[in-house]
């Protein structure tokens, strides 16, 4: 397609969104390039929900070890090799990188290792190769970087990016925030063996989810020994005779070998050249656009964590292809964020998809709730404290289940499937006329006839 720029696409980012869109995009014929200053892969391959959840397993055996015994096995003593974990984990995102190279290669996107900044509407300075390129669209896919508050003794702490780098595991760590990637965080702490507290500044963590699966997640970490601590936060930090000494802002004091903040991430937007371009920014540094991730000038378009819309690796995925189909397919696709199945692997892990239940009574008349919490069939035999959870909000008058919420094992794998049937408007009916696979939690799904009704507190005499 090529005239008179040297592209027809230049993309700067290669993360899961900007990879994507350069794949569909050249496949239309379009001559593209990609600037990667990092790894091409992005956060979630390189340092985010790839690694991540390859701790996550690390950290289960130690439970699973455990609960063998129940089942008439004999497990011998067992050891943990933390640089044996890092090492193997590195070479699986070494593979993973260069499948994602490969790719682009193959689709004849031109990769390019350096950082790329605007210089205007259709101009990228290339600052490691110190030289201008021209192109007729851009899309600027750089995601989001861990956010750090600006407190005494900040430099002594880390964050996701650097846990999965760390020469050593510590004895003893303190996670600061109430999100998913803190929760994850404290769960795989908390099941190699290290004495694991988790800080939260709000009265409960884990804010937009479901509160029933907030409060039972509280509580299933701290019987697995996590301490939490609510209603706190850092004001210090300072390192003295070895150790950190964490000042909090209820008095006490905390010590540590390791602090590691999970409080959000900001998108990447600082001197990227934006404001020479004209592109407008939101209240957070995030990129504007519009349902087809289109800026404020017209031939520049931003998808992922960048936009702030729906910072999930699977949906950035989804954005890149829709722009590639609507700017160089000619379909226009404008990307449905309301409703998008999540999983969180904290431990026990969390499945959900759609309205909460706080959110389902903000917004219709009537909401019916449909839920369950038991032991699993495993447990009868592993001794395993640990509660499953499943809950359906219902719309009465449509009969449409409005949202599924799970907590338990493999319940990321679950949400999944459920998501296809509330992405299509599943009704309650349709759920109680699907057959029950048994024997499994997942079966309680289609098998919940009883409506919750909410405790009836009487008035004291």
């Amino acid at each position: 397609m090529a005239g008179k720029y040297d592209y027809d696409l230049f993309v700067i980012g290669a993360g899961s969104g900007g990879v994507r869109a350069s794949r569909i995009a050249a496949g239309y014929g379009a001559k593209v390039a990609v600037a990667e200053e990092y790894r091409v892969g992005g956060t979630c391959v390189i340092r985010g929900c790839v690694p991540k959840k390859l701790f996550v397993y690390a950290s289960h055996f130690s439970e699973d070890f455990e609960e063998a015994a129940g089942f008439g096995w004999t497990v011998g003593e067992t050891s943990f090799d933390w640089k044996t974990l890092v090492t193997n984990k590195d070479k699986e995102i070494d593979r993973l990188n260069g499948i994602y190279i490969r790719n682009l290669e193959k689709a004849g996107v031109e990769i390019i290792a350096s950082r790329a900044v605007l210089k205007d509407r259709h101009t990228v300075h290339l600052a490691g190769e110190h030289r201008d390129v021209t192109a007729d669209k851009i899309l600027i896919a750089t995601g989001a970087a861990p956010f750090l508050p600006d407190i005494p003794g900040i430099e002594h702490a880390i964050t996701s990016n650097e846990a999965f780098h760390l020469e050593e595991l510590p004895k003893r760590v303190v996670v600061i925030g109430g999100g998913y990637i803190a929760v994850e965080f404290a769960g795989i702490f908390n099941g190699l063996g290290v004495e694991t507290v988790q800080l939260y500044r709000g009265s409960l963590f884990m804010r937009g989810f479901d509160d029933d699966l907030r409060d039972l997640l509280a509580e299933e970490m701290r019987k697995k020994g996590v301490d939490l601590r609510m209603n706190c936060d850092i004001v210090e930090i300072a390192r003295k005779d070895g150790e950190l000494r964490l000042k909090l802002t209820d008095g006490d004091l905390i010590k540590t070998d390791c602090v590691m903040y999970a409080t959000g991430r900001n998108p990447n937007t600082t001197d990227l050249g934006l404001e020479a371009a004209g592109i407008k920014l939101g209240k957070a540094g995030e990129i504007i656009v519009d349902k087809y991730s289109k800026t404020s000038i017209d031939n520049i378009y931003a998808v992922g964590d960048v936009t702030d819309r729906a910072n999930l690796t699977p949906v950035a995925i989804r954005e890149g292809h829709a722009f590639a189909d609507t700017v160089f397919g000619d379909k226009p696709i404008a990307v449905d964020h309301s409703v998008i199945p999540t999983a969180i692997f904290s431990q026990p892990e969390m499945g959900t998809v759609g309205l909460t239940e706080a959110d389902a009574r903000d917004r219709y008349d009537e909401v019916d709730i449909y839920k369950t919490a038991f032991r699993p069939l495993k447990a009868t035999l592993s001794g395993s404290r640990e509660m499953i959870m499943m809950k359906l909000v219902v719309d009465p008058k449509s009969d449409k289940v409005l949202g599924v919420h799970l907590m338990g094992p493999s319940s990321g794998e679950l949400i999944q499937a459920v998501g296809i049937a509330v992405t299509l408007g599943a009704t309650k009916a349709q759920f109680d006329a699907t057959i029950a696979v048994h024997p499994t939690a997942a079966e309680e799904l289609v098998t919940l006839k009883d409506k919750w009704q909410a405790p009836v507190v009487k008035a004291a005499d």
